[in-house]
C-alpha cells in the first residue's frame, strides 16, 4: 500500500482565544456606565435643570425690564433738566438786566413810575451786593424817598408790581406830614442783575481798598 505524501501547510499562532463571557461582561459594563452618564446629564445638566434655567431666564428678563424703565426715567429727567435750563436762561435774559446798563435803566423806570403815580421825588441811593453761591448774579438795592398821598403811593406800588423788570419792594416806611393827607414814603426795592464781567476775588478787592486808603493818607 502506497502512502500519500503529506502536504505541508504553514502554521500561524493566533494566541489564546478570548472568553466570550468575559467580553460580554465588558460590553455590558460599558453600556451601563454610558447609561449612568446619560442619566446624570439628564438629571443634573451642566447649566442647571430646565426649571432652573427657566427661572434664571425670567429673572434676567425682569432685570432687563427694570433697566429699560430706569433708562426711560433718566431720559425724562434729562429732558426736564434741559427744559428747566432753557427756561432759566430765558427768564434771566428777560427780567435780569446786564450790569453795564442796570443803574440807568432801573432808576429811569422807577422815576417814570413815580411820575405816573403823581409822587414827588425827593432823593434816592443804590448799592450792589453779591449773592452768596453765585458768580453770575448780583442784587441791586435801591432806596428812594417820595412825597404824596395814600392813593398815589398805592398806584406807585401797583406800577412797580406790574413792571417788566424783576423789581421787588422789600420795605415801605410812611410818615404823615403837616399837610393833611400827605405822606413821606421811603421805599427799599431790590433788582437782580446779570454779571457780564468777571467779578474780582475778595482778596483783590481788599488789596484795592487798602491801596486806596494808603493813597488818600498820603
Amino acid at each position: 500500500m502506497k502512502l500519500k505524501p503529506k502536504r505541508w501547510f504553514p502554521q500561524f499562532s493566533t494566541g489564546p482565544v478570548a472568553d466570550p463571557l468575559k467580553v460580554w461582561r465588558i460590553v455590558l459594563a460599558a453600556l451601563a456606565a454610558a447609561n449612568l452618564v446619560a442619566l446624570a446629564l439628564a438629571l443634573f445638566p451642566p447649566g442647571g435643570s430646565a426649571e432652573q434655567l427657566d427661572q434664571e431666564l425670567r429673572a434676567l428678563r425682569g432685570r432687563l425690564t427694570g433697566h429699560r424703565t430706569n433708562v426711560q426715567k433718566l431720559r425724562a429727567l434729562v429732558q426736564k433738566v434741559e427744559t428747566a435750563r432753557t427756561q432759566q436762561e430765558s427768564f434771566m435774559q428777560t427780567y435780569f438786566m446786564a450790569s453795564e446798563t442796570t443803574s440807568s435803566t432801573i432808576l429811569t423806570e422807577i422815576d417814570n413810575n413815580s411820575k405816573k403815580a403823581g409822587l414827588k421825588f425827593k432823593e434816592h441811593s443804590f448799592s450792589f451786593d453779591p449773592i452768596e453761591g453765585s458768580d453770575s448774579i448780583s442784587m441791586m438795592t435801591i432806596t428812594a424817598n417820595y412825597e404824596g398821598n395814600y392813593m398815589d403811593l398805592l398806584e406807585f406800588v401797583n406800577l412797580i408790581d406790574r413792571s417788566d423788570r424783576f423789581l421787588i419792594i422789600d420795605n415801605i416806611q410812611a410818615a404823615p406830614q403837616q399837610t393833611p393827607g400827605m405822606l413821606n414814603a421811603r421805599f427799599r426795592m431790590n433788582a437782580f442783575i446779570r454779571e457780564t464781567r468777571i467779578r474780582p476775588a475778595p482778596q483783590a478787592e481788599a488789596s484795592k481798598t487798602v491801596a486806596s486808603s494808603a493813597g488818600g493818607a498820603q
